[in-house]
């Protein structure tokens, strides 16, 4: 294959048309040409005057001698693996987040049949679960937008860029698109799947690993453990299993879980993590603002991603949601806790961020590594309370916040959190130093998106689980302190996003594979 690279592209064109167009660019042949697939398309928006989306393909050709200019495209190849598990024991996965997944369809492919315990409901019934809350502020804790199958990924953006650099982002790509996801995630710049798309997407996973000898256990809360001659007795209420590969795929706010591990003498550590608030702007006023007015492409809602610097304090944004909605995110109750989501079309109203401020040590200060948990409680628990003690979050206009003043009226950005809002003074509850940040950052991202510190902008309290406070440590086998517990994805501190989970469920799965 021969890769095409820079193909520039001013119209809305047919994936045909950008074909066409790339290959008379670099002088092939049409007789000559086999296949074509698009890997790459973004868009360069640097210049306003200048603004179009940026194509890359790999096209097949009967002879690749005709072209010695042209570079050839080589696919990233995954390592082989080594087959070395021949235990009577299935794998038990806690967690059916990204990590779990993708751990579960890994040993899958090879043959073994993993089970799968996860606290929460069936996606079906956790969309009525979150359905419910939002309506009413009744908060199931076991089933949420933190806690249920496909994990908190589910109910936000399904946004699948990522840091990471993997040969297994592609593998993770294209399983999304085989189980249902649109075709473009695979090769778009920025790409994601919408919540809407997710849910069936994750009907279609859990299908196919019960067919192939999986087994889940939905509504089932793993509670403990022991060990005995290399065998886990994996506790589940009044349900035990027997396994010498326990994958612990839990999520960044299984707090009793992280507090039963280090009672259980499992090493962990405290994790940098990052606090703030939801930032809600008009998504017409982002799209000009990325986009101009003056060009005729067909875009998709625009994005941004911001950072600020302050010496060791920074300001960034997070999980940006074009046309999306604030999340209620609480799995506690008294707590109030915000997250992000977009449907695949991002065409609500309103754009939302988190706008994050990091935790440093001295911040902390206490050596305790739950000590984080304990930290972001506080700050959720203050929420709950500034909202009203009802279930309704605290907001307030950025000029209000600015102004260190309560909000005594909402203006043309209306907030999206449900069940409901409090106008407040976030200063009420937000350390200092947060607030400080936070300021700042707003008024240097002005200079980056026009209008970013418009008077309006509404701020949501708290955004407190973007990331876990705490290192599950493992080994270069991927094992615990306590061997044949694997630490695994986001919730035990090893990756940030649902590409980077489902990266590292695989990861743990090979070695599992490996390990004899």
């Amino acid at each position: 294959m021969l890769r095409l690279d820079n193909v520039k592209v001013y119209e809305n064109l047919s994936r045909d048309e950008v074909v066409a167009k790339a290959i008379k660019k670099y002088r092939i042949r049409f007789d000559d040409v086999v296949d074509a697939v698009i890997i790459r398309k973004s868009i360069d928006a640097r210049k306003k005057s200048d603004l179009h989306y940026l194509y890359t393909l790999a096209v097949t050709v009967r002879d690749e001698k005709k072209y010695p200019g042209l570079p050839v495209h080589k696919e990233p190849e995954e390592p082989q693996i080594r087959k070395n598990r021949k235990s009577e024991y299935d794998p038990i996965i806690i967690g059916s987040g990204p990590s779990g997944l993708f751990c579960a369809l890994t040993l899958i492919e090879h043959g073994y049949k993993p089970i799968i315990i996860e606290q929460g409901n069936k996606v079906e019934e956790r969309i009525e679960d979150i359905r419910r809350y939002r309506e009413t502020g009744v908060l199931n804790i076991h089933s949420n937008v933190q806690f249920g199958e496909g994990g908190a990924g589910t109910f936000s953006d399904g946004k699948l860029t990522t840091g990471i650099n993997s040969v297994y982002i592609k593998k993770v790509l294209d399983t999304f698109y085989r189980f249902g996801a649109p075709e473009e995630i695979t090769y778009l710049a920025h790409p994601h799947i919408g919540t809407d798309n997710l849910v069936q997407i994750l009907v279609n996973i859990r299908k196919y690993i019960e067919e192939k000898g999986g087994r889940y256990f939905f509504g089932t809360k793993f509670t403990g453990f022991s060990k005995e001659n290399g065998i886990i007795t994996v506790e589940c209420g009044a349900m035990s299993l027997k396994t010498d590969a326990l994958v612990l795929a839990i999520g960044h706010s299984a707090r009793d879980t992280f507090e039963m591990l280090y009672r259980k003498n499992v090493a962990m550590k405290q994790k940098l993590f990052s606090i703030g608030v939801r930032i809600e702007h008009l998504q017409k006023n982002i799209d000009a603002a990325q986009y101009g007015e003056n060009h005729e492409l067909d875009l998709p809602a625009a994005e941004y991603k911001l950072a600020y610097h302050n010496g060791e304090r920074a300001c960034y944004s997070f999980c940006m949601c074009p046309g999306g909605e604030v999340m209620a995110s609480s799995s506690e109750e008294g707590c109030i806790v915000t997250n992000g989501m977009s449907n695949y079309a991002r065409n609500g109203r309103n754009a939302n961020a988190g706008l994050l401020v990091n935790i440093l040590p001295e911040d902390i200060g206490n050596d305790d590594p739950l000590a984080g948990v304990y930290f972001q409680r506080e700050l959720e628990r203050k929420a709950f309370m500034l909202g009203g003690g009802n279930g309704y979050a605290p907001v307030q206009r950025y000029e209000d916040f600015k102004d260190n003043r309560k909000s005594d009226h909402i203006g043309r950005i209306v907030p999206t959190y449900k069940p409901g809002y409090t106008l407040s003074n976030l200063r009420e509850i937000l350390p200092e130093y947060v607030c400080d940040s936070l300021e700042e950052g707003i008024e240097y991202f002005n200079g980056k998106i026009r209008g970013f510190s418009d008077p309006d902008a509404v701020l949501t309290a708290v955004e407190s689980r973007t990331s876990s406070p705490v290192t599950v440590i493992r080994d270069d086998d991927f094992n615990a302190s306590v061997r044949g517990i694997y630490p695994c994805g986001e919730g035990c501190g090893y990756a940030g996003g649902i590409t980077s989970a489902a990266v590292d469920g695989i990861k743990v799965a090979v070695k599992i594979i490996e390990n004899d």
